[in-house]
């Protein structure tokens, strides 16, 4: 069951990031992916295993995400960048896809960490007016 979880998850992630890409220029497309991938996973990682979803672990992250965000395009835009004689958009590129990415996933910890902490505040609250 974890295979074909897995497994659907990757062929929605690849069909969602072959969308998403078509709507920026190259090479914005695989860096919109990266970055907003990274920013999902780091919020997926922390809802997840704060709730012990772990199958949907296998779905959500090792699948869609896993297809979604993929740095084997990105290895290739860059490659693309070099042959095309542009070095200063590759070195770019390869600096705020690499930062950005990590600067994303630490954002999505902190606000579902936040979210979370919010969500728990606030139940607590209605079950102590409630006694």
């Amino acid at each position: 069951m974890m295979y074909l979880m897995i497994a659907l998850g990757g062929a929605l992630g690849a069909l969602a990031r072959f969308l998403v890409s078509g709507w920026f220029v190259f090479p914005l497309g695989t860096l919109a992916v990266n970055l907003v991938g990274s920013f999902v996973m780091g919020l997926a990682y922390v809802v997840l295993t704060s709730r012990g979803l772990d199958r949907m672990m296998f779905f959500a992250m090792a699948g869609f995400l896993g297809a979604f965000t993929t740095f084997s395009a990105f290895s290739l835009d860059v490659f693309k960048l070099i042959e095309a004689e542009r070095m200063a958009d590759a070195i770019g590129y390869v600096a705020v896809s690499v930062i950005g990415a990590v600067v994303a996933l630490f954002i999505g910890v902190f606000l579902a960490k936040g979210v979370l902490l919010l969500a728990v505040f606030n139940v607590s609250r209605f079950l102590r007016r409630t006694r």
